[in-house]
């Protein structure tokens, strides 16, 4: 006969078990989302036209080894370089934890390596004396964070070494179209958005909202594909109108 004493010892080992398959599945995904990729969403448009707002990225965290950026939610923990660490390659676009607030995450295209003198002359990139070159591609629309719109001159910007992507162009002669020359120091990067007049990176120090020059020990990984996207202005319209905002054509694209 099964008394009570033996059911509820056959119920604690089933709820035993039960807890510790869960307590396994979500230690697979943690280790998964720390050492291998771990998903992003893009909340504005500073990188238009290769990425734009509602993107959902997949970022490779080994391509730069690992650090407390890594972990994949902030912890307040001291600083302690990069394990199996190599330096990202020039056009690579890397999410990164911004030194204002290292809870936010933020994507940027690598411009500058360690030694690089980096200029901007009139928008145009300036890498050791060597101008990035720029082929007008028409024009595009740059969507802002309440879902307006601006025609934006649309080029395709090939670096020095060869890698080329497409940025915006809003003004002539924007804000940011000019700076001082600067030579990246030892474990930073020099990064940029895309959408070059709409985009606080390595040409604005953090004190002033930018990025500054990036410490590589920030990185998070690597953005390597867009897997889904999903505009959110239709977020406005009806419920019934909000299968409309999914960018099918963006679905498992690569990013460069």
């Amino acid at each position: 006969m099964t008394t009570k004493t033996e059911t509820a010892a056959s119920t604690a080992r089933r709820w035993g078990s039960q807890l510790t398959q869960l307590a396994a599945v979500v230690a697979i995904v943690l280790v998964g989302k720390g050492a291998v990729a771990e998903p992003f969403y893009v909340p504005s448009g500073s990188m238009e036209p290769t990425l734009l707002i509602g993107d959902a990225l997949l970022a490779s965290k080994y391509p730069y080894g690992y650090s407390a950026a890594s972990l994949p939610i902030h912890v307040s923990v001291p600083e302690s370089g990069r394990v199996f660490g190599s330096t990202p390659h020039r056009g690579d676009v890397v999410v990164f934890r911004w030194s204002g607030d290292r809870s936010q995450v933020w994507v940027k295209h690598v411009v500058g390596l360690p030694g690089d003198r980096v200029q901007l002359d009139n928008g145009r990139v300036f890498i050791n004396g060597v101008a990035a070159k720029v082929t007008p591609d028409g024009v595009g629309r740059a969507e802002d964070d309440n879902g307006s719109y601006e025609t934006a001159a649309r080029y395709i910007e090939t670096l020095p070494g060869g890698v080329a992507h497409p940025i915006f162009k809003l003004y002539d002669n924007g804000r940011l179209d000019n700076t001082a020359e600067v030579t990246v120091p030892p474990g930073h990067l020099f990064v940029m958005g895309d959408n070059r007049d709409n985009s606080a990176d390595s040409r604005v120090p953090v004190s002033e909202g930018g990025v500054g020059l990036l410490p590589i020990d920030d990185l998070v990984g690597r953005v390597d594909a867009i897997v889904g996207s999903w505009n959110p202005v239709v977020r406005r319209q009806p419920v019934t109108d909000w299968f409309s905002g999914f960018r099918v054509a963006r679905f498992f694209t690569a990013v460069h």
